[in-house]
């Protein structure tokens, strides 16, 4: 007999700008399609089975962008999961062109971001995307014109609300003289704290804060990373693997953390959810931080 599933409930509730509640624990589906966000996945089925699973193992949040296969993703969360359960967002984001495995360019042209949002409602099957997110700052283009763009889709109606990717507090700052930012998606895990700055002044804006790579892509899971041999010793005091010791970590870093683990495997995406009722000791992330360091 199968035991209980567990639930992103138990992560906690986190209010996007105050009006969008999502549970904290999320999933990002970039790695539904092929390697390198490139092509169709191995079996679309199994993808979609995923996303299903994931909505019933509460859920809420599921990341997204045009890039991912490209288009990819944006079709599958279509297929899988319309006409959507109530409560359920879906962030996506636009301004990167694949020209093919893990090759990409930064495009913030405003015709070309209409465009994005377009194709993406229509892919999608929404008349209005809940969280939309600039997938990358184009230097070649001015912030003014590439925010703009998205300003317009949100006095349209087909944006409720407007994020960022890979930015620090300066280009934060800057964007919120042309939109209000309400999320931002930075590189972020136990091993890599590049974007500490920018996750303390998410915090004291009450910005959400999605970390891609919330594992650090697997390298701090791996036997030479500092931090694999006390993941280790705590995963296995807790009856746990190092991933969900992982997780459990960045809930318990920041309260406006929203981490979002991608995985195409159903044991996989029930494992990161059991995470979030994993609860560690102050002495625990104290020696989880300073062995990473």
């Amino acid at each position: 007999m199968r035991s209980e599933l567990p639930s992103a409930a138990v992560s906690g509730t986190f209010q996007i700008d105050g009006d969008l509640p999502v549970h904290r624990l999320g999933y990002g589906t970039m790695r539904l399609v092929g390697d390198g966000a490139w092509g169709e996945p191995e079996d679309p089925g199994k993808a979609r089975r995923v996303l299903r699973h994931a909505v019933e193992l509460g859920i809420n949040l599921i990341d997204t962008a045009d890039a991912y296969g490209p288009e990819i993703a944006e079709r599958l969360i279509a297929e899988a999961l319309y006409p959507y359960p109530n409560g359920l967002v879906i962030a996506t984001k636009g301004g990167i062109t694949r020209q093919g495995p893990a090759k990409t360019e930064y495009v913030g042209r405003a015709g070309y971001l209409i465009q994005c949002v377009e194709m993406s409602l229509r892919r999608l099957k929404l008349e209005r995307i809940d969280l939309y997110q600039l997938h990358r700052i184009d230097p070649r283009t001015p912030l003014e014109e590439s925010l703009g763009a998205l300003k317009q889709m949100h006095e349209q109606g087909k944006i409720r609300h407007i994020g960022l990717s890979e930015v620090s507090p300066g280009e934060i700052e800057a964007a919120e003289k042309i939109i209000k930012v309400v999320s931002v998606q930075n590189r972020y895990s136990l091993s890599d704290r590049r974007h500490e700055e920018t996750l303390r002044y998410c915090e004291s804006r009450g910005i959400a804060f999605l970390p891609w790579y919330p594992m650090g892509g697997g390298k701090q899971l791996k036997a030479e990373n500092p931090a694999a041999a006390k993941l280790g010793l705590i995963a296995e005091s807790h009856g746990a693997s190092t991933a969900q010791i992982s997780l459990a970590w960045l809930l318990q870093r920041s309260p406006v953390m929203l981490p979002i683990p991608g995985t195409s495997q159903v044991a996989h995406l029930e494992q990161n959810v059991a995470a979030a009722s994993l609860q560690l000791s102050t002495e625990e992330i104290a020696a989880l931080e300073t062995a990473a360091s």
